[in-house]
């Protein structure tokens, strides 16, 4: 993969949204400019879930301004990365389409546990390498991470649905503060935490760090009042409580180390803090440097220098499924020339490594049922944690898994572009040529696509070696006509 001298990183969090660069040197990265706005977009859902106009407006804007930085920038230098919101809102998919059109990038919608692993590595890099065991909390606009790790290695990973700004619209709507919505904040976010207690309580880990703007604010003021002589602290906590409640609004608060534009969040990032100290037993946080965007840049970097977790996820996922590597390698072999040939070339990096990974991941479903496996593994790979990739990515190689036997109705209305019905035809070929799972010694295949239009290329005296393989290719092209899509097999 080509080396690049900067890298780029847009954070789109329910919160803020934050571009971040940054050059490289050799392995390390050196932050040159970054951008942040607070762009409330947790505070745009409405109850039935959908981002309203006003917080698609907040975000197109702030978006268009991010774009015009990074214009000029290579696509695959920039990687930008959708969290709670987006994962949650039922208009995502609309706004998006936007979305990516005001950047000028793909936008990716990542899953909690990732966004907890690259929260980790942002945090992590920025700290001296030790052994001891650190327990890291992101509270983010919408959820809150948790992290156990040491290293530059996470152990475990959660996403909690829960954060500063949700938690602030839902109970202290108009900033107002008293007894009983404050205790409600903070029991339904001690109700969310027990979730995940016997896992994060104290004992499992050495030191505490909190990460991200809630984290900085709380362990600001408790440093500029007096509250904690460093960090945040159990003490600290219980006398800016005691603020909180005497002021009874957030707006009327008087107090050092609050910026205005974490103000409207205070309350409701205060009571998951808080709560989380009391289920989980922490006594000390020290605020960290890192957080997601810097974890975005260093994953980014890790896949020019070879080191793309999402090639050690699918490596885990065909051990744990005991996935037949001779086979996946045949197939994936296969599938890529075929598709390269199929686009004419036109296949991207990241395309061809999507359909490799796609033909090493096929059979996992076999260790469900081998019945329908096909099935099985497009269920797996659609809902599984899956470290380093994206929902998009795992949504397009479910998809390519689900396309690569059986019957073809399933597939109606799924093959919407003309890279997806070549790389789904390709593996589906590939998949029916090495069915014996042996090494077949295949004569040159000559393979072209147009429109909705294949055509193979094979030997004549190959076929009628193999009438087996020629029944079904002929097979395949009757199913294909029922979806408008012609086979053609020519013999040479």
């Amino acid at each position: 993969m080509q080396q690049h001298s900067l890298l780029a990183a847009v954070d789109l969090g329910s919160n803020s949204f934050r571009l971040q660069i940054a050059r490289v040197e050799d392995d390390q990265l050196y932050m040159l400019d970054g951008l942040r706005e607070a762009v409330r977009l947790a505070a745009g859902l409405t109850e039935d879930k959908r981002l309203d106009q006003a917080a698609q407006q907040r975000a197109l804007s702030c978006l268009q301004k991010f774009g015009e930085r990074l214009r000029g920038l290579p696509r695959e230098v920039v990687r930008a990365v959708g969290t709670n919101s987006l994962r949650v809102a039922k208009n995502a998919p609309e706004f998006l389409l936007q979305a990516e059109a005001a950047l000028g990038f793909p936008i990716e919608v990542i899953a909690g546990r990732e966004e907890a692993r690259l929260i980790y590595m942002g945090v992590a890099h920025g700290l001296p390498q030790t052994e001891s065991k650190r327990l890291v909390m992101d509270i983010g606009g919408g959820s809150t991470e948790f992290i156990i790790g040491s290293g530059l290695q996470p152990h475990k990973l959660e996403s909690l649905y829960m954060g500063c700004v949700s938690f602030s619209v839902r109970y202290f709507p108009d900033g107002k503060i008293n007894k009983s919505n404050l205790k409600q904040a903070e029991l339904a976010a001690r109700n969310e935490v027990q979730t995940i207690v016997s896992g994060f309580s104290k004992g499992h880990w050495d030191v505490a760090l909190g990460s991200s703007g809630s984290a900085r604010v709380l362990c600001d003021i408790l440093v500029q009042n007096g509250y904690s002589d460093g960090g945040i602290t159990r003490e600290g906590l219980e006398q800016l409580r005691a603020q909180l409640l005497k002021a009874g609004d957030v707006n009327k608060l008087e107090i050092q180390g609050l910026r205005p534009d974490r103000t409207p969040v205070l309350p409701g990032g205060f009571a998951i803090m808080y709560a989380a100290f009391c289920e989980l037993g922490i006594e000390r946080m020290q605020p960290a440097l890192g957080a997601l965007r810097e974890g975005v840049l260093y994953d980014l970097l890790g896949r020019f220098h070879h080191n793309d977790m999402r090639e050690v996820t699918v490596q885990q996922f065909m051990r744990r499924y005991h996935v037949d590597a001779r086979q996946a390698s045949r197939v994936g072999h296969l599938a890529n020339l075929l598709a390269k040939q199929f686009l004419e070339g036109n296949i991207s990096e990241d395309q061809s490594h999507l359909l490799t990974w796609a033909a090493n991941l096929h059979e996992l479903g076999i260790s469900v049922a081998h019945s329908g496996y096909h099935k099985h593994t497009a269920y797996i790979l659609a809902n599984a944690d899956m470290p380093g990739f994206s929902k998009k990515e795992q949504s397009h190689l479910s998809l390519l898994s689900l396309a690569h036997r059986g019957g073809l109705d399933k597939l109606r209305g799924l093959l919407n572009t003309p890279e997806q019905l070549a790389q789904a035809m390709a593996l589906r070929i590939a998949a029916l040529i090495y069915r014996n799972r042996s090494d077949v010694a295949l004569p040159p295949i000559q393979a072209q696509f147009n429109g909705t239009k294949f055509q193979l290329g094979l030997a004549y005296d190959w076929l009628a070696q193999n009438p087996l393989t020629e029944a079904a290719l002929a097979d395949e092209s009757k199913q294909w006509k029922s979806l408008g899509v012609s086979i053609q097999v020519v013999e040479g």
